[in-house]
């Protein structure tokens, strides 16, 4: 058995901080601090990833608002994410730790706090992945129809999510380096794709929609006669997007300056996805041709018969491979965050068997069991696809329903504590208490809405299976509590014989 030994001599200053800081927290260090503070700002840009979110639910949000809805929702919900990001960002930075959320749940609040933040998150992880890689399974369909004429059905789909599932554990195998350069790469790939795209279709087509219809035209397609209802659905788009940036915490202990790179990374990625996303939706939407027939395009994809019509089954399939490049770049970067989420709950003993889980490869300081886990468990959330249409949403609102509550609850402890949190080096300071509450209410009701039927009548194929995901993992965390609360536990201060020996014993 080999273990890595860290030398202070070849550690620079600011790193070796870093990795006194960690242990104060209780954990002594064993991944590879390759990234650097623009590499974990890009994780976290990937994983929100406009190019993935924003086009692969598209088609929900015309039929649940229409363009009304997508604009000025996307605008809404992302001033109120950023508040959220802006809270969480100043936990993070107190608290750079793998856990990330549930580990400062559990410091703020204790141990059944950051137990169940903890399978909230993980929930909400596991989800996004499968959201993100079916997405672009689905894309990947639309693709070979147009330039193989290739029939996308739900099982061709389901081996092409597996084999996105498989590349993406493969090129996280390699290690953290390799994952900080895809991103790296990945947010000029985003950035310049969305300009490509839109402007493209700014320029092509002959005919544009009005400002008025793109702006103001409200499309219900649900059943439901409430258009409140149907708008406050509508948003789903938006808030699944917005999604994931607590990547940046979650990579932290392989960030250099961490306590102030991971808080940065959060709040960039955040901004930066909310610009280029509006700047994205109102050029898809100006470029409708038809609407009915973008809903209810042969490709599955309403995007891709947006470019379809814009731009002729050439232009279309160059400007989709974009959009499948981005999406891969977004579903490897997910990956990477979740692996690292359920490494470092095994670390703490929260999950069945993690002492398989928490193994770490001494070659790459990579947690190869946990990317297995986590894209194998991921396969599992998307197979009811095979069997129903409306089960991809299902999967979308698992992710927001699980992840989402999960960010508001180190927030609010951080609120309840008062002067007792000790604030990191990136903090908020007077505006801490406001923008924390502001969060706290929109994550409150977010969660609510996204656990509400999408459809009437609500039957077998139309029930949001999200909030029946959501009970199962809360039953199942309580069961599961019973069993292992005596071995749970975030350490107060690293140094114990059983915890060396522990952490020792994880690296092969």
């Amino acid at each position: 058995m080999s273990r890595t030994i860290w030398s202070s001599t070849s550690i620079p200053p600011q790193q070796q901080d870093e990795e006194q800081r960690l242990r104060e927290l209780g954990y002594q260090p064993v991944l590879a601090r390759r990234m650097g503070s623009f590499g974990n700002f890009a994780i976290s840009f990937s994983v929100i990833s406009v190019l993935s979110g924003c086009m692969t639910l598209y088609g929900f949000g015309m039929g649940t608002g229409g363009p009304a809805v997508m604009l000025w929702g996307w605008a809404g919900v992302g001033l109120f994410v950023l508040c959220v990001g802006l809270a969480l960002a100043e936990v993070t930075s107190a608290y750079p730790t793998s856990g990330a959320l549930y580990y400062m749940a559990d410091r703020l609040g204790g141990r059944r706090w950051g137990w169940y933040t903890g399978w909230l998150n993980l929930l909400g992880l596991l989800g996004a992945i499968a959201g993100i890689d079916y997405g672009a399974a689905l894309f990947t369909g639309a693709f070979l129809n147009l330039q193989f004429g290739f029939t996308p059905t739900s099982g061709s789909t389901m081996l092409i999510f597996m084999g996105i599932l498989l590349l993406h554990a493969v090129l996280n195998l390699f290690g953290v380096r390799l994952v900080s350069v895809l991103n790296s790469v990945s947010v000029w790939w985003h950035l310049a794709g969305v300009a490509v795209i839109v402007g493209v279709l700014a320029i092509v087509p002959d005919h544009h929609q009005s400002p008025s219809f793109v702006f103001t035209h409200f499309v219900n397609d649900t059943g439901w006669s409430n258009p409140l209802y149907v708008a406050a659905i509508g948003l789903l788009l938006a808030q699944y997007t917005f999604c994931g940036y607590d990547a940046s915490a979650h990579l932290s202990e392989e960030t250099s300056n961490a306590s102030v790179s991971a808080a940065k990374g959060i709040v960039r990625s955040i901004w930066v996805s909310w610009i280029a996303g509006f700047v994205l939706l109102a050029g898809l939407t100006f470029a409708i041709q038809n609407y009915a027939g973008t809903q209810n395009s042969d490709t599955g994809v309403p995007p891709a018969q947006i470019f379809i019509d814009a731009l002729g089954n050439g232009g279309a399939t160059a400007l989709l491979l974009v959009v499948i490049v981005a999406q891969l770049f977004c579903g490897n970067a997910e990956v990477a965050a979740a692996s690292r989420m359920v490494f470092a709950f095994s670390r703490d003993n929260a999950l069945p068997g993690s002492k398989l889980w928490r193994k770490v490869s001494s070659r790459t300081q990579t947690p190869v069991n946990a990317v297995w886990l986590s894209v194998g468990f991921a396969c599992l959330l998307a197979v009811p696809s095979l069997y129903s249409a409306t089960a991809y949403g299902a999967v979308t609102a698992i992710n927001v329903i699980g992840i989402t509550p999960a960010y508001a609850i180190p927030i609010y402890l951080r609120l309840r504590a008062g002067n007792r949190f000790q604030p990191g080096p990136w903090n908020l300071g007077r505006w801490s208490r406001p923008i924390g509450w502001i969060a706290v209410v929109w994550v409150a009701l977010v969660t609510v809405l996204f656990c509400l039927p999408q459809k009437s009548p609500v039957n077998i194929d139309s029930m949001n299976y999200a909030v029946i995901a959501l009970a199962a993992v809360l039953v199942l965390a309580s069961i599961w509590w019973y069993v292992a609360r005596r071995t749970y536990s975030t350490p107060a201060a690293y140094g114990s014989e059983r915890e060396q020996a522990e952490i020792a014993e994880g690296i092969v």
